[in-house]
């Protein structure tokens, strides 16, 4: 008897640079439609702190200071989207990252009849995307967010939550560094976007509108697929 793919749990994609949003909009998702985000890197947490077969081979692989295999991290995807609250439908963020991982990933969704339903693509205009995060501060003592432009601090440069007066940047937040990793993100997932495209599931996304038209604009697809 052959699987209708389409009784089988939703699988969403969602790629963007650093910044775009992926994190806040995955949350969102997971609120309103009952979905789990999955992330490659609470996945290997979590399956190391577990000490599944799959957790204690990447565990001695990253001990031993090496990058953990596309087989383990597809071993320990494989693990989570079988547990129960992954019935309602996932969103996995940060994976695949590349068309090989990507494949992987399609052998894998086959291979319990579920495939990939949707890959959102969250555009971003580059400029203003090394504005929005090399601006960025934090205060040191309570943890408010800050931007130069968007949410300065008081005219003082104190908190206005707190009054600290330590505000810091993350050191991957300067504009050379921001602009680096641009660059970076969009020579990697390039040929994600042509194979997701290919394969009829890409949906591209304005990243750079107000989060709650953002947050509409991927509620669209979501329903669009879950339906």
């Amino acid at each position: 008897m052959s699987v209708d793919v389409m009784t089988r749990p939703a699988v969403l994609i969602l790629l963007g640079p650093p910044g775009a949003g992926k994190g806040t909009q995955a949350r969102m998702l997971q609120d309103k439609f009952g979905l789990v985000q999955l992330s490659t890197g609470d996945l290997l947490r979590a399956a190391v702190a577990a000490g599944t077969p799959a957790g204690k081979q990447a565990k001695a692989v990253m001990d031993a200071g090496g990058l953990v295999s596309d087989d383990i991290v597809i071993a320990i995807l494989n693990d989570r989207l079988a547990e129960e609250d992954c019935q309602n439908g996932v969103i996995l963020d940060g994976f695949p990252r590349t068309t090989v991982q990507a494949k992987a990933l399609d052998d894998l969704l086959a291979s319990t009849g579920q495939r990939i339903n949707a890959a959102i693509s969250l555009k971003v205009d580059d400029g203003a995307m090394v504005e929005r995060i090399s601006g960025r501060s934090t205060c040191a003592n309570c943890g408010e967010g800050y931007h130069d432009t968007f949410k300065p601090p008081l005219a003082d440069g104190s908190c206005a939550k707190c009054g600290g007066t330590e505000l810091t940047r993350r050191a991957d937040d300067r504009a050379e560094t921001v602009a680096s990793r641009l660059e970076a993100y969009h020579a990697q997932t390039a040929p994600l976007i042509a194979y997701y495209a290919d394969a009829g599931v890409l949906t591209s996304v304005d990243a750079m509108a107000a989060i709650e038209q953002v947050a509409n604009d991927m509620s669209k697809v979501v329903q669009s697929v879950i339906s």
